[in-house]
């Protein structure tokens, strides 16, 4: 019988790399040698921390000891949170229905935890963000990924539900993200309701990743909590707050997740950052929200001109980017491999862009994710080179 080696890795570990970490390393390579990469891969924004914010966290350092907090969040900032989503949604929020993570990372991994078992089968789409996928795997639940075009908008549907109800019975989880990663897609929110219902009316969790809400431009978003409070809500200050390296997301639980889920944080993690906690105080502010805002009307207006731009270079076939800052493209006229075409792209013009492999396992070799947080004027230098470059000249 084998023996197992004190250093070898456990099965669990084998997932799929989150391959933009490797378009982010090779773009850092070139930008050391040529020093002109336009980086349209990374999904965060280009912007700081909003000044509140920031100064907020220059305040505490002085005045504050910044220890271990609750492992749930300061309750100032479990307050701001429920009268932010109730501004914004207009859902009424106990602070004591929120509990504060490190990151919507940490979040996704304690929920996971603290709410399915292992074998469990858990839906998302596809296209959908790959940590949902290889996490759930990591902790030894089975995802099955749900195959959503462009007829339903990049976005599940109750018929989907069916069809894997009627074929295996219903699944202990789905998840839903809107705006999506990497579509941009918004659901529209009767569909998202009927969701919700479903879910609750068959014993299954729905976790609603609500990230990206506050990056929306022609549809409106809708919260999952409007509907069903049997759902859970995903939050984060990383995306419309501008504070991806602050690691700081939140959940709204239903009641009977909400111990356990400190119980597990607090084990994992002990609490977020209080830097993070007490400087999130500063980016609910209506000093913040202007700021945050503008940066929002940015992203409308480099929206439009990509969706200008884009057929001009014969990129037609896209997601509608409803919210984020994505856009989802087809390249199966220029190639089948998105993974060495985008290798090719950054090698020719300095353009880095993420290759589709990373969230659509099935049709992702054909696709690319434009990401356009950065600013209009560099997105419109990257098209330029884009059309100038040989790689999007279709093959022939």
């Amino acid at each position: 019988m084998p023996t197992r080696t004190s250093s070898q890795p456990s099965r669990r570990s084998q997932v799929e790399p989150f391959h933009v970490m490797e378009v982010l390393k090779a773009a850092a390579g070139r930008q050391r040698t040529h020093g002109d990469v336009i980086m349209l891969c990374a999904g965060q924004p280009s912007t700081p921390a909003p000044a509140a914010a920031r100064s907020r966290a220059v305040e505490v350092i002085d005045a504050e000891v910044l220890g271990y907090t609750e492992s749930t969040g300061i309750l100032p900032l479990r307050e701001a949170i429920a009268r932010y989503h109730h501004r914004v949604s207009g859902v009424d929020v106990h602070p004591d229905e929120v509990v504060v993570f490190p990151g919507s990372s940490g979040a996704f991994t304690a929920l996971f935890l603290a709410a399915f078992d292992v074998g469990d089968v858990v839906a998302m789409t596809r296209p959908g963000y790959p940590a949902y996928r290889n996490t759930l795997q990591a902790l030894g639940c089975e995802v099955v990924e749900l195959d959503c075009g462009p007829d339903t908008r990049y976005q599940p549907t109750v018929a989907h539900l069916e069809a894997l109800a009627a074929s295996s019975g219903p699944p202990a989880g789905l998840i839903v993200a809107s705006p999506a990663n990497p579509t941009g897609t918004v659901i529209d929110s009767h569909v998202l309701a009927e969701l919700a219902e479903w879910c609750e009316a068959h014993g299954t969790l729905l976790v609603s990743d609500e990230i990206y809400h506050g990056l929306s431009y022609e549809r409106p978003t809708a919260c999952a909590w409007e509907t069903s409070r049997e759902a859970v809500v995903v939050g984060s200050v990383s995306k419309y707050f501008s504070m991806t390296g602050w690691r700081l997301g939140w959940l709204l639980a239903p009641e009977a997740l909400r111990r356990p889920l400190e119980v597990v944080t607090g084990n994992l993690n002990i609490c977020a950052p209080a830097i993070s906690q007490h400087a999130a105080l500063g980016a609910f502010t209506e000093q913040a929200r202007v700021e945050l805002d503008g940066h929002r009307s940015r992203y409308a207006a480099t929206r439009e001109l990509l969706i200008r731009r884009l057929p001009e270079l014969g990129l037609h076939d896209y997601a509608p980017p409803d919210g984020a800052f994505y856009a989802w493209l087809d390249i199966a006229h220029l190639t089948d491999d998105s993974v060495t075409w985008c290798r090719e792209l950054l090698d020719d013009c300095g353009v880095a862009l993420t290759p589709g492999v990373d969230f659509d396992t099935a049709e992702g070799h054909r696709k690319v994710r434009l990401s356009f947080a950065g600013s209009t004027q560099e997105v419109a230098e990257a098209l330029d080179r884009m059309a100038a470059s040989p790689l999007l000249r279709p093959r022939g």
